[in-house]
């Protein structure tokens, strides 16, 4: 189970309510332009989990409003947590598909790039599935077939350690892809798979694009030029990725910064004007890696979330500096794409630059894949 896994499945305490306060707290501060833009765009976030009350049904009209009043075209969201096995990971798709097939008038589940212009045009939430952990392919190469017959749309080769198929950022430096990963990316552009190298470790993110035939993708991310921690990427692996007709999606995690400072705006920005001056306009979108909902710093919060990171530490999955809540200032609210295009266009970017950074890079690259 991973951080977005544990909100979704009953860690209410980690969210709030998202109501006409905090939705129009800061409203005087953003530009019409950038409401306006936001309103028109295709808002794509790479890795973010659903409302947290989604894993309990019926949905209240509250957590329906939430998702309405998020601005969001389409999420994918990452299933599996950081290890679970085949079962667990068929168990849990069940679960979304029950989810969707539920509220038909409010979700949909995007199995190809034309489906996200359909949420939008319909005013639903499009659900992209994803793997960050390659557990449940256990070494089964087929097993990737089988899973986009679910809908499976983005896979990663490992979490933060090693796996049959190649090495994440916490493995040792010489680990790297192996001739099942190999197969397995031949699989993932035969079937039409995103390849998402977010945890993987530099060796591994360079054979593997070596290996595929199609764009690939960092999900979420953070740019080592801006704060150094085994979870950001060299400007050397953001430029390779944008030659490979990649996208990277900026995350809101603390690596952004040193711990123990929780990370602002100003600092997430600091990553995505960094990573658009190195990749282009073209190669960025947003990628949050945190919940749906505006995380609550209460105490009780607080212990929850202590509780969850105690199992990543034991499990040695955890990275360095993960010691804070999974948010930043500034962004810690539903219609946090809305905060970003506003921030775009006050830094001097384009409105045609920040739409693609809201979502049309990311349809753009699926659109390549799938």
């Amino acid at each position: 189970m991973d951080r977005r896994e544990f909100a979704f499945f009953g860690a209410g305490a980690l969210a709030v309510a998202f109501g006409a306060g905090v939705a129009g707290a800061s409203a005087e501060l953003i530009s019409p332009a950038a409401r306006a833009l936001w309103l028109r765009a295709l808002v794509v976030d790479g890795n973010i989990g659903p409302p947290a009350a989604a894993g309990q049904l019926p949905m209240s009209r509250e957590t329906l409003a939430l998702v309405a009043n998020s601005g969001l075209t389409a999420l994918k969201t990452s299933i599996g947590g950081f290890n679970a096995p085949f079962e667990d990971t068929l168990a849990e798709i069940a679960l979304y598909q029950r989810l969707i097939e539920a509220y038909p008038e409010n979700f949909l589940q995007v199995r190809g790039v034309g489906d996200i212009a359909a949420a939008k045009r319909d005013g639903k939430l499009g659900v992209i599935f994803g793997f960050e952990s390659a557990s449940c392919l256990e070494d089964k190469v087929d097993r990737i077939e089988l899973f986009r017959g679910l809908g499976v749309r983005v896979m990663q080769l490992s979490y933060n350690l090693t796996s049959p198929f190649g090495a994440g950022v916490m493995a040792p430096p010489e680990a790297t892809l192996t001739d099942l990963g190999r197969q397995a990316i031949a699989k993932m552009n035969a079937v039409g798979v995103a390849l998402d190298l977010s945890h993987a470790n530099a060796a591994t993110t360079l054979a593997a694009m070596a290996a595929s035939r199609k764009p690939v993708i960092m999900s979420h991310g953070g740019c080592v030029a801006i704060h150094p921690h085994p979870r950001n990427k060299t400007d050397d692996q953001l430029r390779a990725l944008a030659q490979k007709g990649g996208v990277f999606g900026v995350y809101d995690l603390p690596y952004l910064t040193p711990s123990p400072r929780q990370p602002n705006l100003d600092d997430y920005m600091a990553h995505m004007t960094h990573a658009l001056t190195v990749m282009g306009e073209d190669h960025v979108g947003i990628g949050s890696d945190t919940s749906f909902e505006s995380m609550d710093n209460s105490p009780q919060a607080q212990a929850a979330f202590a509780d969850e990171e105690r199992q990543r530490h034991a499990a040695g999955v955890a990275a360095p500096e993960e010691d804070r809540m999974t948010y930043v200032e500034g962004l810690n609210r539903p219609d946090r794409a809305l905060v970003i295009a506003d921030a775009l266009l006050k830094r001097g970017y384009s409105a045609q630059a920040a739409e693609k950074v809201l979502g049309g890079n990311w349809v753009r690259v699926f659109g390549e894949i799938w």
